[in-house]
């Protein structure tokens, strides 16, 4: 449970951070993001652990992407190679998936890569994001079976498929299957 609660209390102090750089007031923020006040007030307080679609939304409202999101500001030297064991990990409270941040931070490119390992049955749903209309992502399925779920259409993706999109628009991802997925999402923030 330390472990959980560290987490909280590092996306708590980067969100009020980030808030205080934007200068923005927590309810200048929840009306950018659409997340109640007292819901972004419990975060930076680590007294709530924020989902991944919430999360989304705040960054979006921040003008980040979630990889930005997770990324340290003012490193001392940034490095071009990112070491498997300094690479930050996060995982979703609601569906237990787990985020790598793959991308060495401090780059000056505009790619993230993330890699995810996704529960069976599990489903993620990511609302409309205006800001987010010019960045696009790659979902590259490693293992298991992920769908893809667009508006009306669903891609089912099986090992080695990789499916583009825009990340503008509201969708899910979902897990049918009974046994885990692993896939990478390689994101261009299109800057």
């Amino acid at each position: 449970m330390e472990q959980a609660e560290e987490t909280d209390r590092a996306i708590g102090k980067r969100l009020k951070a980030l808030r205080a750089s934007h200068d923005l007031t927590l309810d200048e923020l929840a009306t950018r993001s659409g997340v109640s006040r007292a819901m972004i007030s419990r975060i930076e307080r680590a007294e709530a652990s924020p989902t991944a679609a919430l999360l989304a939304r705040l960054s979006e409202a921040l003008g980040l992407s979630l990889s930005a999101f997770f990324a340290e500001d003012g490193q001392a030297e940034a490095s071009p190679v990112s070491r498997t064991g300094d690479q930050k990990l996060w995982r979703d409270p609601q569906t237990g998936y787990l985020r790598r941040s793959v991308s060495p931070p401090g780059m000056p490119g505009r790619v993230d890569i993330v890699e995810v390992d996704f529960p069976p049955q599990a489903r993620v749903s990511f609302p409309p994001r205006q800001e987010s209309r010019s960045m696009t992502q790659h979902v590259w399925l490693f293992d298991g079976v992920l769908e893809m779920i667009i508006g009306e259409t669903v891609h089912t993706l099986h090992p080695g498929d990789c499916l583009f999109m825009h990340i503008g628009d509201a969708f899910d991802f979902h897990n049918p299957s009974d046994q885990p997925a692993r896939y990478a999402v390689i994101l261009d923030r299109g800057l």
